[in-house]
């Protein structure tokens, strides 16, 4: 059996064959990879006030209680108090929410393995090898290797490994190192940003919280 013929029987060479354009990747959830992922909506008050709000925390008004409640790894309630400023009570949960955000691992949306319906041995975001037909010229088989990017679509970018005539498993073994490493550099990018728009989205809670102390009515 010629290296060629394995690429065309997925038992035999442990890889299962995609024709071009077969399989389409979903991007990742979009961010604003520029700074903080946190998003503020604005709230008003019975009273008039208004106040631009983070995500995870939500408004509470009932008979017996008033104030901010964060929501994020747990529940804590920021009363306003008999003072009822409602101000402070909201800088308060965001310092807070920002203590507790600041002791989570980075979000990442990344899977750390294959897919379970993976029906190749290939590292995560690798698969082939895909097969191309063009007219007029020998079949050609790449890699497929899928790159995320942090508050981006995802990017496909593939490795050529041969034709159909210069195929062999050394060619084969080459391009899937070179995938391999585009695929480690593109998640070592996307872990980097995503620390970094953590780190964003902290400061900026933080700069809030104090910004809502420093301009009290």
């Amino acid at each position: 059996m010629t290296a060629w013929a394995l690429v065309n029987s997925p038992v035999n060479a442990g890889v299962r064959i995609a024709r071009h354009n077969q399989h389409k990747f979903k991007g990742e959830s979009a961010f604003n990879h520029q700074g903080s992922t946190m998003k503020f909506r604005e709230v008003t008050l019975a009273s008039g006030q208004s106040f631009q709000v983070p995500q995870g925390i939500q408004r509470i008004d009932s008979k017996s209680t008033h104030g901010w409640q964060v929501r994020c790894q747990g529940t804590k309630l920021f009363s306003d108090g008999e003072s009822a400023d409602a101000q402070l009570s909201l800088a308060k949960a965001t310092r807070e929410l920002a203590a507790r955000i600041s002791a989570m691992p980075a979000p990442s949306g990344l899977k750390q393995g294959p897919s379970a319906n993976k029906t190749s041995d290939l590292p995560a975001g690798i698969s082939g090898p895909i097969v191309r037909q063009r007219a007029g010229r020998a079949p050609s088989a790449v890699l497929s290797v899928l790159l995320p990017r942090f508050g981006m679509s995802a990017e496909v970018k593939t490795v050529h490994i041969a034709s159909e005539n210069t195929y062999t498993v050394e060619k084969y073994l080459t391009a899937l190192a070179k995938s391999t490493e585009m695929r480690a550099a593109a998640v070592k990018r996307y872990e980097q940003d995503a620390l970094q728009a953590q780190h964003s989205t902290i400061v900026s809670l933080r700069k809030q919280a104090q910004a809502l102390r420093t301009h009290r009515a």
